[in-house]
C-alpha cells in the first residue's frame, strides 16, 4: 500500500467530488432535487459549513482511493468507473433507504431514485479520477 498514491489519488477524488456535486446538485439538478426533497432542512449558502462540505467530498476520494488500491488494484480510468459506480450505488441506496423510511427528506421516490442516479454518476466521475491518477502515480 503506497500512502503516496493513496493521499495523491484521494485529493484529486475530492476536488472531483466537490467540483461534481457542486455542478450536478448546486447548479443542474438544484431545482429538481428542491422539488422532491424537503428543503426545510437545507442550510442556507450563508450558513454552510464549509470545512464540513471539504472533509466530506475528501472522505469519498480517500475512500476510493483506499479501496481501489489497498484490495481492489484498480490504476485506470475505466476499472475506477465501474468501482466508484458500483460502490457509490450501494452506499447511496443503503442511505437513501434509510433516510426514506426514518425522514422527510425526501417527498417522493422520484427525487429518492434521481438521488441514487446521481451518486452513481458521481461515483463513475470520482471513481475515474482516482483510477487514473492511481495509475500514473510509480509507487
Amino acid at each position: 500500500m503506497s500512502i503516496k498514491k493513496i493521499s495523491i489519488a484521494g485529493i484529486a477524488g475530492g476536488v472531483v467530488a466537490f467540483f461534481a456535486g457542486w455542478l450536478i446538485y448546486g447548479i443542474l439538478l438544484m431545482d429538481f432535487m428542491a422539488a422532491h426533497s424537503n428543503t426545510s432542512i437545507n442550510r442556507t449558502e450563508e450558513e454552510f459549513v464549509w470545512w464540513a462540505m471539504i472533509i466530506s467530498n475528501l472522505a469519498w476520494g480517500f475512500l476510493l482511493a483506499y479501496i481501489f488500491n489497498r484490495w481492489a488494484n484498480i490504476n485506470t480510468v475505466w476499472a475506477g468507473m465501474v468501482a466508484g459506480a458500483t460502490i457509490c450505488f450501494f452506499v447511496g441506496l443503503s442511505y437513501s433507504l434509510s433516510m426514506y423510511a426514518l425522514t422527510t427528506l425526501y417527498n417522493d421516490m422520484t427525487g429518492l431514485l434521481v438521488d441514487n442516479v446521481l451518486g452513481i454518476v458521481m461515483g463513475a466521475i470520482i471513481g475515474g479520477v482516482v483510477g487514473l491518477v492511481l495509475g500514473k502515480i510509480k509507487d
